[in-house]
Parts: structure tokens; C-alpha cells; sequence
């Protein structure tokens, strides 16, 4: 049986005040002995704060980005996966739509990124999802199977053992609206069956979240679809409550 994951996407959003008061909350606010399991991506800079913060609570701590090159470099302004795991992240968040569409991202970088967390023995969430005009066009399957395709391609199943994958469709994203449980589930079962076209039980074994305007109000529904296995949470992340409220769903 699949465990869930709830991960709380911060965004460029904090400051060490702001950050300390929100973990204190959380630490209060989150089940202490919890049936599931929870993180939360900070910006890098806070990204050690958080983790001191943390240390000795159920709630792990991930990057929202690393670098595509690894160990160290003439690369200024980015951070490594082994910069990550020396001051204690455990998970690593791997092309998030806005990375993809304010930066560049190409599908074959996500699976350079994803080399690098492998190699340094990150947990990757790695994103995919279609635009509006996509799914408009008919095309979520196509574009969500493009940015698999070079995952698939490069990396064995063993090396892909701690992989989580999360959709996001790009249109639910910070704009209110929300894939209905139905429409997320059929992205869910597709994906799944991209990866039984390679082996059936890894894909069984396969955590696949649902990110885009999750929140306490519709976390529940969602979490209750077959291939739902828990969420990618923007916003309501930065509420202990309403987190709080999104892990006891997941639950």
C-alpha cells in the first residue's frame, strides 16, 4: 500500500521572522505521530533555518530547486544536491511549472536535475502538467507523456525506486480554479500506466501527488480518488492550520 505525502511548496514567500512564527505553528498544528508523510519546501536561503527548526519533528524538508551540474563549480547563483544533503534537506522538488515557463526549463534538464538528486540520494518530486490552452486542445495526455519520456528513457527502474511524481495542471495553479477529482484522476491513472507499460508493480508502488489549488476544502475529495497519493500544496501551505488541515485529510 502506497503512503501519502503531503508537501507544502513555499514559494519565494518568508523571511526568518515570518518563517519561524509559521514552524512554530506547524510543529503545534501537525499530528505528532502522523500516518502519512509530510514536507515542506522553503526558499533556499531559509532551507537550513527550516531544518534546525525542525529537527526531531515529523515533518521533513526539501529544496524547491537544485543546480543540473553536480558537486562544486564556476555555476554562480545556484545550489547543489549535495549542498541540499549537507545541511539536511531529505526531499528535492524537480521542474515545477514555473520553472519550466519563467526560466526554460526543458524536459531534458528536468532529467539532469533528477540525475543529480539520484546521485546524492535526494527523495525527487518531479512536476509535470499541461497548460490551459493545452488541455483545451485536447493535449494533457500528450504533453504530460513528453515530460515523462526522457525519465523513462535514461534512468533504470532501480534508480528511479525513490521517484515521486506530481501533477500540476498549470491552469489550476494559484488562480483558484481546481481539476475536478475527476479530471485529476484520469491524469493520475494515465501516469500510472505509463510506468506499467514498464514494470506493473513498480507503478503499484509509484507515490503520484496532485498539486493546483489543493486546500483543506477539497483535500479530502481528492485524496479519495484511487491514484491520488496525496498533494502538492502552494498557498495553504503557508497557514499551519489549513496544512494541518491537508495532512489530516491525507490521512
Amino acid at each position: 500500500m502506497r503512503s501519502k505525502l503531503v508537501a507544502g511548496n513555499w514559494k519565494m514567500h518568508g523571511s526568518r521572522a515570518a518563517i519561524s512564527e509559521l514552524l512554530s505553528e506547524l510543529i503545534k498544528a501537525l499530528p505528532s505521530e502522523p500516518k502519512l508523510d509530510m514536507a515542506v519546501f522553503p526558499p533556499a536561503v531559509f532551507a537550513a533555518q527550516t531544518v534546525e527548526a525542525l529537527r526531531g519533528s515529523a515533518l521533513a524538508v526539501g529544496l524547491q530547486n537544485i543546480c543540473d551540474q553536480g558537486g562544486e563549480g564556476a555555476f554562480t547563483g545556484e545550489v547543489s544536491a549535495e549542498m541540499a544533503v549537507d545541511i539536511g534537506c531529505r526531499y528535492v522538488m524537480i521542474g515545477h511549472s514555473e520553472r519550466r515557463a519563467l526560466y526554460g526549463e526543458s524536459n531534458e534538464q528536468v532529467a539532469d536535475k533528477l540525475a543529480r538528486a539520484i546521485e546524492a540520494r535526494l527523495l525527487p518530486i518531479v512536476c509535470v502538467g499541461e497548460s490551459e490552452s493545452e488541455r483545451d486542445e485536447g493535449r494533457t495526455l500528450e504533453v504530460v507523456s513528453a515530460q515523462l519520456a526522457p525519465l523513462l528513457a535514461r534512468f533504470s527502474l532501480e534508480e528511479l525506486s525513490s521517484l515521486v511524481v506530481a501533477y500540476e495542471p498549470v491552469w489550476a495553479i494559484g488562480t483558484g480554479k481546481t481539476a475536478s477529482p475527476a479530471q485529476a484522476q484520469e491524469v493520475h491513472a494515465f501516469i500510472r500506466g505509463v510506468f506499467a507499460e514498464r514494470d506493473a508493480d513498480f507503478a503499484q508502488r509509484l507515490r503520484i501527488l496532485y498539486g493546483g489549488s489543493v486546500k483543506a476544502a477539497n483535500a479530502a475529495e481528492l485524496f479519495s480518488q484511487t491514484d491520488i497519493d496525496g498533494g502538492l500544496v502552494g498557498g495553504a501551505s503557508l497557514n499551519a492550520q489549513e496544512f494541518s488541515a491537508i495532512c489530516r485529510a491525507a490521512e
